[in-house]
């Protein structure tokens, strides 16, 4: 009977422990201002600190600095973790709320240093997109690029969502000679947090043997309209990444990129970080921000801002050190090349159905929910903190006709691998407390 009850208490504890919540380490950023909240002294703590990122449109100085760095001491004093090691969840549908909360309680620090990622460590399924960059390596004298916008444009978001950024970041406003560069930047990072990675990343790094191919690699996200200037004239890449860091998402990009793309001599793919597949996603995320970088031929695997150091004065080795991170990144130049020389995959006849985004996922309950009140549908929304556009003149065909659409079908499947192991756990708990009823009854 001890036995049993010994085998019955750790069942039970079991299935306690498996419905815990998350801990602090795991915690997002959103959920931890919340509990701050509640908490009269860390809440005052927080205002302060709001006020300081507020005023910190350059890194702060005099009694400004010295009343920020009080406050920042007192909340690591308080010792409330949840907003110290919180972080950010990419393309959730509150990221940018989540990064404001996240920089709100950390310093801006000067151009040399190197600030951590808010974004959660998550694994990265390069399988689907090697698959297709294998296919359509194996086809020489072809245009591996223009395959690789063909397998885009036969899944419908992709070529819908391309199609959209293509227009947005060709279209000349009026008496102005030139694009709305906002609103390029909105459509270039909606393509690249909803489509799937196998088809987003696969038409940014698809490998090119041909300067027609080159070229169209680098045309694939308009570079006249995405950073290139009128005049031909480049920023000084100081000032473009103080304009970064007064961004929250840029400037949360930015630290990504640094902490997933950082050059290492010790490890085979150059990288400090376990696999290169992290930094091309990283680099992914700064497309769409004012730090947009681009091939800088059609020949090569190179890769730039479009800034120099003209001008920097005494911080010249600070702005060398920005035009390094994409000029002289080994980590960087090697995760892009290996994306020539990925492992042949089998590849199916049609492309592989997607794992749906987090905002994709959002979009197909309120579709349900909306459907089922008997409501008119009103498609894709744009960004939570942005207004929705008005309609555009004209349209745009950049894709031939979608033959054969993917679609995300393996929604709620993680919902339904925990029901079962709740249940089995549920009827092992049952069957021991049976047998502990009976052996007491014998007893």
């Amino acid at each position: 009977m001890l036995v049993l009850g010994i085998l019955l208490t750790l069942s039970l504890r079991g299935v306690f422990l498996s419905s815990t919540p998350q801990s602090g380490t795991n915690m997002d950023c959103v959920q931890a201002e919340r509990q701050c909240k509640l908490d009269p002294r860390c809440w005052k703590i927080y205002a302060t600190l709001d006020v300081c990122a507020s005023e910190a449109l350059a890194p702060l100085a005099g009694e400004m600095r010295l009343e920020c760095q009080e406050a920042l001491s007192a909340l690591h004093n308080y010792k409330y973790l949840p907003l110290l090691v919180c972080k950010c969840q990419r393309k959730a549908p509150q990221e940018k709320r989540c990064l404001r909360v996240y920089w709100t309680v950390r310093i801006h620090q000067g151009y040399d240093k190197l600030e951590e990622s808010p974004y959660q460590d998550v694994p990265v399924e390069m399988s689907r997109m090697a698959s297709m960059v294998a296919e359509a390596s194996a086809l020489d004298g072809q245009n591996v690029c223009l395959k690789a916008a063909q397998d885009c444009g036969m899944y419908e978001k992709c070529g819908a969502l391309r199609s959209e950024y293509v227009l947005a970041c060709t279209k000349i406003l009026p008496q102005t000679g030139h694009c709305n560069r906002h609103r390029c930047h909105r459509a270039l990072r909606r393509f690249l947090e909803r489509v799937p990675e196998e088809y987003s990343l696969g038409v940014l790094f698809c490998p090119c043997t041909n300067q027609l191919c080159g070229e169209r690699r680098r045309k694939t996200i308009v570079p006249s309209c995405s950073y290139e200037e009128k005049d031909g004239l480049q920023p000084n890449c100081l000032h473009l990444q103080s304009y970064c860091r007064r961004d929250n998402l840029c400037r949360s990009r930015l630290a990504d990129f640094q902490q997933n793309c950082q050059p290492s001599a010790l490890s085979p793919p150059g990288c400090t970080r376990e696999t290169g597949a992290l930094c091309l996603k990283s680099y992914a995320g700064l497309i769409g921000t004012i730090m947009t970088p681009n091939y800088v031929s059609n020949s090569s695997v190179s890769v730039a801002l479009w800034c120099n150091c003209d001008g920097s004065g005494n911080q010249w080795q600070d702005c060398l050190r920005i035009q390094h991170m994409f000029t002289t990144n080994v980590c960087l130049e090697s995760s892009i090349s290996s994306m020539g020389s990925l492992p042949l995959w089998p590849v199916e006849s049609i492309p592989p159905s997607p794992s749906p985004s987090p905002l994709d996922q959002r979009d197909k309950v309120i579709s349900r929910d909306e459907l089922s009140s008997n409501t008119v549908h009103r498609g894709e929304e744009g960004e939570e903190e942005e207004e929705p556009e008005e309609e555009e003149d004209g349209q745009f065909e950049v894709m031939p006709p979608y033959a054969d659409k993917a679609t995300v079908s393996n929604l709620g499947s993680g919902a339904a691998g925990l029901s079962s192991h709740l249940s089995a756990t549920t009827q092992l708990s049952l069957l021991l407390l049976l047998l502990l009823f009976a052996s007491l009854s014998c007893w």
